[in-house]
C-alpha cells in the first residue's frame, strides 16, 4: 500500500493553494519571468507561470515550502501548462494572424519541435526536483511524510468541441498528438521525482483520457507505478465545462484506471459546489479530492478572489461534516494563509468513508 493510502484511511489530506495567486503577491514583473535566459522572447511570457520555475527558482521553491509549513501533505509542481502544445501559445507564432489556422498539421510541427520538447521536459523535471527537495526536507524536519503530485493541466485546446461553428468535425488537434504531448510531461515529472499524478481541472474529458491513456503507457512500457489523481472543474449545471460530462459520467468514464482518488477543484467557488462533490462521493470507489477557488474572480482583491481563508475553511469543514472528503484544499485565490486554514479546520475531522478501490 502506498504511504499516501495509508494517510489517507486515518485523516483528511491536505493539498495546497494556488501557484498562480501566490505568485502574484511577489509583484514578479516581465523582466523577472524573462530572466537572461528568455530576454528576447517574442511574446510576453509573465502569464507563463511555469517558466518561472527555470527563471526565479528561489521564489517557486519558498512558496512550495509556504504551503508546506501551512499544513499541507501534497504539493503540486508548478507544471500546470508545461507541454510542448500549451508552451507553444507562448513561443510560436499564431498562424491565424496571417490568413491560416491551427489544425492537426501545425500541431504536430509543434509536437515535433526541439525546442519546445527540450522545453517542456525541463520544466517539468526541474518543477518536480524543486518540489521533491522541500517536500522532503519539511518531512525530515518534521517527522510528517509529505508527497510530490505531479500536475497535468488541460491544456488550450479540446479533442471533444469544433472551434469551427461551420464544420462541426473539425479538430485542431488530434488524439495521438494530445497524448505524445502527455507522454512527455509524464515521463519528464517522474524522472523529477514525483510520487504520484495528478490529472486535474479537467475542462474536456477526452483530453484527460489522452492523459490518462499516456500515463498508463508510460507506467507499462518503463516498468514503473505511480498513484493517480483525477480532479476536474465543473460548471453551474454540475458538467465539466467543455465535454460537458457528469460527475457520474467522469467517474464511469475513469474507474477502470483505479484511481487513487477523484474529485473537484477550480470550477465556481465553495458555495456552489456541494451538490456535485456528494454525487462524486456518493458514487466514487475512490477517495474524494476537493479543491475549490476562493469564489468567483474579483480584480479589487489582492488575490483576485472573493473568499479569505476563514471562509474556505468553513465551507471545507462543510464537506468534511457531510462525510464528502479524503483529500482537501485550494485552487485559485487559495494563498498558504488559507491552505492553513483549512488545515486547522479539517484536523481533528474524520475522512470519508473508503471504497473497496482504495482499501484493496
Amino acid at each position: 500500500m502506498h504511504p499516501l493510502e495509508k494517510l489517507l484511511q486515518t485523516r483528511i489530506a491536505i493539498i495546497d493553494g494556488a501557484m498562480g495567486t501566490t505568485i502574484r503577491t511577489y509583484g514578479m514583473k516581465e523582466a523577472d519571468i524573462r530572466g537572461q535566459r528568455f530576454k528576447d522572447a517574442k511574446k510576453d511570457l509573465l502569464n507563463n507561470g511555469d517558466i518561472f520555475s527555470l527563471t526565479q527558482p528561489e521564489m517557486i521553491c519558498d512558496i512550495h515550502r509556504r504551503f508546506l509549513e501551512a499544513g499541507a501533505d501534497i504539493i503540486e509542481t508548478n507544471t500546470f501548462g508545461a507541454t510542448s502544445i500549451s508552451q507553444s501559445e507562448f513561443f510560436v507564432d499564431d498562424p491565424r494572424e496571417h490568413g491560416g489556422r491551427k489544425d492537426p498539421a501545425f500541431y504536430q510541427k509543434i509536437i515535433e519541435d526541439p525546442f519546445l520538447d527540450d522545453l517542456a521536459w525541463e520544466i517539468n523535471e526541474e518543477s518536480a526536483r524543486q518540489c521533491r527537495q522541500w517536500a522532503d526536507r519539511v518531512a525530515n524536519a518534521d517527522g510528517r511524510p509529505r508527497f510530490v503530485a505531479g500536475a497535468i493541466g488541460p491544456l488550450t485546446v479540446s479533442l471533444s468541441n469544433s472551434p469551427d461553428a461551420e464544420d462541426p468535425g473539425f479538430r485542431v488537434v488530434t488524439f495521438d498528438q494530445v497524448k505524445a504531448a502527455y507522454l512527455r510531461q509524464v515521463r519528464a515529472l517522474i524522472a523529477g521525482g514525483s510520487d504520484l499524478l495528478l490529472v486535474e481541472t479537467i475542462f474536456d474529458s477526452l483530453n484527460a483520457k489522452a492523459a490518462l491513456v499516456a500515463i498508463q503507457e508510460v507506467f507499462d512500457e518503463d516498468k514503473v507505478q505511480l498513484p493517480v489523481m483525477i480532479s476536474a472543474a465543473v460548471g453551474r449545471g454540475g458538467e465539466t465545462m467543455i465535454s460537458a460530462q457528469t460527475v457520474e459520467a467522469l467517474w464511469t468514464a475513469v474507474k477502470h484506471v483505479k484511481p487513487l482518488s477523484i474529485g473537484l477543484n477550480c470550477s465556481l467557488g465553495p458555495d456552489l459546489m456541494y451538490p456535485f462533490l456528494s454525487e462524486l462521493a456518493e458514487k466514487s470507489e475512490a477517495a474524494v479530492s476537493c479543491y475549490p477557488n476562493a469564489g468567483l474572480p474579483n480584480p479589487l482583491s489582492p488575490t483576485g478572489f472573493d473568499l479569505e481563508p476563514g471562509d474556505m475553511a468553513r465551507y471545507l469543514s462543510q464537506f468534511a461534516d457531510g462525510g464528502l472528503v479524503n483529500i482537501a484544499g485550494g485552487c485559485c485565490g487559495n494563498t498558504p494563509e488559507h491552505i492553513a486554514a483549512i488545515a486547522r479546520a479539517l484536523a481533528a475531522k474524520p475522512p470519508r468513508a473508503l471504497g473497496e478501490a482504495v482499501r484493496s
